[in-house]
């Protein structure tokens, strides 16, 4: 049935997805740990000058098992994991901090790539997470000091005030560190890499952790 014209359903059908040309990956060439992967895919994507190539979809539940996502910057990534940095105090703080077990989505439509990555997010150490705030330009520790995240905000003068204060307390002291401010590390214990083909045989390959060593497998498209 072809869809009414002028319609949002004509509207998606009309766009393309998966426009090539795209590359091709063989999984031999791909190395034996996730963590090495991802670097080698995340230098392609800079290097084809992709906006923003370190932002990734944080998917969190919170006590109701009610699923939760939004858009963060990659901090880090060692043998920890991927690193994030939040309020702890923050909905998705406070989710992690019921259920540590999160994903990770990375997608960087120009290449026709998806990295997905389930695990449990670690609070880091104390010191790690007070490096993490002071490294933040001014601007970023004013508006993180001043909100309160997800809280309803009751006018526009309210939010002045806050960034005000905010404004004041770093001005007065600028080595002042947030204490629920926290970085996370996402311990992988699987990895899927996914390349997108045009012809929808996409290229899939997983990493399992297997104790202390990874099993790397090719999927189905």
């Amino acid at each position: 049935m072809t869809p009414e014209p002028n319609t949002i359903r004509a509207k998606l059908r009309g766009l393309s997805s998966l426009k090539g040309p795209l590359p091709d990956i063989d999984p031999a060439t791909l190395p034996d740990t996730p963590q090495a992967a991802f670097e080698v895919w995340l230098d392609e994507a800079i290097a084809q000058g992709i906006t923003e190539p370190h932002a990734m979809t944080l998917s969190t539940v919170d006590k109701q098992g009610g699923p939760d996502a939004r858009v963060l910057i990659l901090k880090d990534l060692d043998e920890r994991g991927w690193h994030f940095a939040a309020k702890g105090t923050s909905p998705k703080g406070r989710q992690i901090e019921q259920n540590a077990e999160v994903a990770l989505t990375f997608y960087w439509p120009k290449l026709g790539r998806q990295v997905r990555i389930r695990g449990v997010a670690h609070a880091q150490s104390v010191d790690d997470c007070a490096r993490d705030f002071s490294e933040r330009p001014v601007s970023s520790k004013i508006s993180a000091a001043a909100s309160k995240q997800s809280d309803i905000l009751s006018s526009t003068d309210e939010l002045r005030q806050a960034l005000k204060s905010a404004e004041a307390l770093f001005t007065e002291n600028p080595d002042q560190v947030m204490p629920a401010w926290k970085v996370y590390a996402v311990a992988p214990t699987a990895v899927e890499f996914w390349q997108g083909a045009t012809d929808r045989m996409h290229r899939r390959i997983l990493y399992q952790r297997e104790g202390e060593a990874w099993k790397k497998q090719a999927l189905w498209p």
